[in-house]
């Protein structure tokens, strides 16, 4: 500060756009001058919320959990050469069944659905949809055979669809 005679041995930035680029003064004019400087003066509420949101993770771009770069994990990225994570299970992959052999957890459900083996999700969900409509009591006047039928239904496209989902490359695509 001009008319000030005590050493300048404070730092403080001279813009929120260049943080590397300092003023430099004594204790009580950068006290002085830290309490009247506002980082965020001049900014939108979006644009403090963005710089509040980056700064959480250094500035460093971030991905949900499970994920890299926001693509799933790829089993290449994990090299494993000494085979250290083999024991844990985490560089393990399970045997599919061959392709035309139907799970054995599968076969009552899929029968129940009048579905062949390999399936995909979108025909199981386009066939449930046809029998639910077809045996819901309310399409059959009340019957209590009709409701139990659809009882049924639902627990087979339950089983498919769960199935289906947590085993995508078992079944097939088209």
């Amino acid at each position: 500060m001009p008319s000030c005679g005590a050493p300048g041995e404070y730092r403080a930035p001279k813009s929120r756009t260049n943080l590397t680029e300092y003023w430099w003064f004594c204790l009580e004019h950068v006290r002085a001058y830290n309490g009247s400087w506002d980082f965020y003066k001049g900014m939108s509420p979006a644009q403090m919320e963005a710089q509040l949101r980056a700064d959480t993770s250094w500035q460093r771009p971030s991905w949900p959990l499970g994920h890299i770069g926001g693509s799933a994990w790829d089993e290449n990225m994990l090299h494993d050469p000494l085979r250290i994570l083999a024991t844990g299970g985490l560089n393990q992959r399970r045997a599919a069944p061959p392709p035309h052999q139907t799970p054995t957890e599968l076969r009552d459900p899929l029968e129940t659905l009048g579905l062949p083996w390999p399936t995909t999700l979108d025909a199981v969900k386009t066939r449930y949809k046809e029998l639910a409509k077809r045996h819901h009591p309310d399409a059959n006047g009340g019957s209590r055979s009709a409701e139990e039928r659809l009882k049924t239904i639902n627990l087979a496209y339950a089983a498919v669809r769960s199935h289906l989902a947590a085993e995508p490359r078992l079944a097939a695509t088209g």
